[in-house]
């Protein structure tokens, strides 16, 4: 038997050290190989991103015109599937079929088109029952009800980052922001308006905080904004006693400019005499919508005549 030296000793510590540093090394290799170049050779697909998945077009409602003409100037009418027989604006909009009036609603019809997304306008008995109904289902309604002009582009950038069309609604609402933030308003001080939204029986606007924003950005003052109701009936002779300086229509049907204005001078209204008697598209002054921009200029320059 061959006996043991020092340099066996030697020898085998240093095999010994070589196995373990190779030991080591392998294992380094490995670990790093998780995300170490290594890896991006010899496990090319881990590296590459999953490919993003598209989502699925939404499927939107308009229970009310205006929410018609906001989800249009967002960018997302062509995803409305459904809406009531009033929303006529944009042109193609007349094209989307009816789920009701907007007072009355086929919840039946609307649940047949699996909405993704509901937009009214105020609640009302119709709308908390749907909501009622889309609950179960994850679908949200939303009101899309401004309390001043400002809310209007805020309304559609809301609707941009819910339907993910940011590119057309963020344009769309800075074009509305730099017209209002435009107005030109009447000398003051405030003149009066008496804005005719009926004629027969005679209704005014009253407690309507979008209207008397507009109004107070033209220089005007509602003499109804105290009444308690948004649209109150009013006498003839009530009007004659306030003596409006302007008074602001939206005639339809017979009801002419030219009609009303010698209506009003056959009552002795001063400002009927005085030609303050200006006609508004309601489409425009009474939807509240991208359009009501639209209103506005047209008010403020009336004003600003009648000054």
């Amino acid at each position: 038997m061959r006996r043991r030296t020092a340099g066996d000793s030697g020898f085998r510590r240093q095999r010994l050290t070589r196995a373990a540093t190779a030991c080591c090394l392998g294992l380094c290799l490995a670990w790093g190989g998780l995300t170490g170049p290594a890896a991006a050779q010899t496990n090319p697909v881990a590296a590459q991103p999953a490919p993003a998945v598209p989502l699925p077009p939404p499927r939107i409602i308009t229970l009310a015109p205006n929410a018609t003409e906001l989800v249009y100037a967002a960018g997302a009418g062509a995803d409305i599937v459904g809406t009531v027989l009033r929303s006529d604006y944009p042109p193609e909009a007349r094209a989307i079929p009816r789920v009701g009036d907007g007072i009355q609603l086929s919840e039946e019809t609307i649940l047949t088109l699996h909405p993704t997304l509901v937009v009214a306008w105020v609640p009302t008995e119709g709308t908390r029952s749907l909501a009622e109904r889309l609950a179960p289902l994850n679908v949200p309604l939303i009101y899309a009800n401004p309390k001043s002009l400002d809310d209007i582009p805020a309304l559609i950038r809301d609707l941009g980052t819910r339907l993910h069309t940011e590119s057309t609604a963020e344009p769309a609402a800075r074009a509305l922001e730099r017209r209002i933030d435009a107005l030109q308003p009447a000398p003051p001080p405030p003149q009066t308006v008496f804005i005719e939204i009926s004629a027969d029986p005679l209704y005014t606007l009253g407690r309507d905080p979008l209207t008397n924003d507009l109004l107070a950005r033209c220089g005007g003052l509602n003499p109804y904004a105290a009444s308690p109701i948004p649209a109150p009936q009013v006498s003839v002779e009530s009007v004659l006693v306030l003596n409006p300086h302007v008074v602001v229509l939206s005639p339809y049907g017979k009801q002419t400019l030219a009609a009303r204005r010698a209506w009003w001078a056959q009552h002795g209204l001063e400002a009927a005499h005085a030609g303050h008697i200006y006609a508004i598209d309601p489409d425009l002054l009474h939807r509240p919508g991208p359009r009501l921009v639209d209103a506005a200029e047209q008010l403020c320059a009336d004003l600003r005549a009648a000054r």
